[in-house]
């Protein structure tokens, strides 16, 4: 899908990050925006394709007018990468299946300890609704309740009431529940409480959660999966199963609740977003997640930096050296045998470079060996084959 998209086609779907929307002005005065992340362009995509049934995953840049902040991967310019399945299924199997996937990526990428959160906008809309809060105010509460991760409950509850004029009641009814955290038991209570289950947003919601954690058993991965009623995701698109996952750092044995490093990673249930884009409306249902690759790449290269290791920033096999002056064209020649037999090949791009700049920089890019063609050599029809590590020489 393309970069710039008409800034229609980006608008209302955000919530309150639309802010964040790169916005553009082509040379005919056309609105445009910059993608604010994958999904929406996909749907977009299904869309005008005429798609009902897909799975796919897509790693590409996307653009926010955020305050950047390297430290933490946050950038203007930055990779998602992204996995998604459209289609008609029975409820929760593809949803158990986003959710594998990212326990999947998580696990053997070795970040650390990490949770997945995992909730449900039916069950929150349900949560408002017996709170007593109209339903014109459902999203803005809902990006509000989001940033329970960030800020405490208070500052959440002055925010509902100053800024989004809920009543201080409706917003401490809302505080019952939104701070609430567990597995099936808690499903099972929530099924049981006489006012959501009345309801019938959360009693759907909650029924297909309990189903979610059923598959989620049988993939034997709840040890890491949360049910948390404070997950909103800021975004508008969600309708139904929202998760995201958080890695977790243990200060030490003595913390009751181990510190989040921020969201990695983010996704959800977006029936509706296809039809939006369908100029007769017909739905596409899909569910998907989006990893932030700047994140974890900011995470790996502090855990590197903490242990002292090297990294490798080449995959170079071989090194063509000479030993003496006036050789350049043996390097050519051989470098060029090597490039066409598939071998990963450098040289140093001087003339006469001497032999022991040529070996140290084999060390500092841990290159692992080194050809080397002399005057000898090219008598002999020989090349000598270097082991830079433990300096064994063989001639071939």
């Amino acid at each position: 899908s393309p970069l710039a998209s008409p800034q229609e086609t980006l608008m209302g779907k955000y919530g309150e990050e639309a802010k964040l929307i790169y916005e553009l002005q082509d040379q005919g005065g056309e609105l445009l925006a910059l993608r604010y992340d994958l999904t929406v362009p996909f749907a977009r995509y299904l869309a005008m394709n005429k798609i009902t049934n897909m799975k796919r995953y897509h790693v590409a840049k996307v653009y926010r007018r955020d305050n950047p902040a390297m430290t933490r991967g946050r950038y203007r310019e930055f990779y998602q990468c992204d996995f998604d399945i459209a289609g008609q299924f029975d409820p929760m199997i593809p949803d158990a299946e986003c959710l594998k996937i990212v326990h999947e990526i998580l696990s053997d990428l070795q970040l650390g300890d990490f949770l997945i959160k995992v909730n449900d906008r039916r069950i929150l809309n349900g949560v408002f609704a017996v709170c007593g809060i109209p339903e014109s105010k459902f999203i803005p509460t809902c990006s509000t309740v989001d940033k329970l991760d960030k800020m405490p409950w208070e500052e959440v509850r002055s925010e509902m009431v100053g800024e989004k004029g809920l009543s201080p009641e409706a917003a401490d009814h809302i505080g019952e529940y939104v701070q609430l955290h567990g597995g099936l038991d808690l499903i099972e209570r929530l099924l049981q409480d006489p006012k959501l289950s009345q309801n019938k947003l959360a009693k759907e919601g909650l029924g297909d959660m309990k189903l979610l954690f059923e598959y989620l058993t049988l993939f034997g991965i709840t040890g890491k999966i949360s049910f948390d009623l404070s997950l909103a995701r800021g975004l508008d698109y969600y309708t139904g199963v929202i998760f995201e996952a958080v890695l977790l750092q243990q200060e030490n044995d003595h913390v009751e609740e181990p510190a989040s490093v921020g969201s990695v990673a983010g996704g959800g249930r977006y029936d509706g977003l296809v039809g939006m884009f369908d100029p007769k409306g017909r739905k596409v249902p899909c569910v998907g997640v989006s990893i932030g690759i700047e994140r974890i790449f900011s995470i790996l290269e502090q855990r590197v930096k903490a242990s002292g290791e090297k990294v490798r920033t080449t995959e170079t096999q071989v090194l063509v050296a000479t030993p003496q002056k006036h050789l350049l064209a043996a390097r050519l020649k051989l470098i060029s045998e090597l490039w066409d037999a598939g071998i990963k090949a450098e040289m140093l791009y001087k003339k006469d470079p001497k032999l022991l700049k040529q070996l140290q920089y084999c060390e500092d890019m841990g290159i692992p060996l080194a050809a080397i063609v002399g005057e000898q050599e090219l008598t002999d029809g020989v090349v000598k084959l270097r082991d830079v590590a433990t300096r064994e020489e063989v001639r071939m």
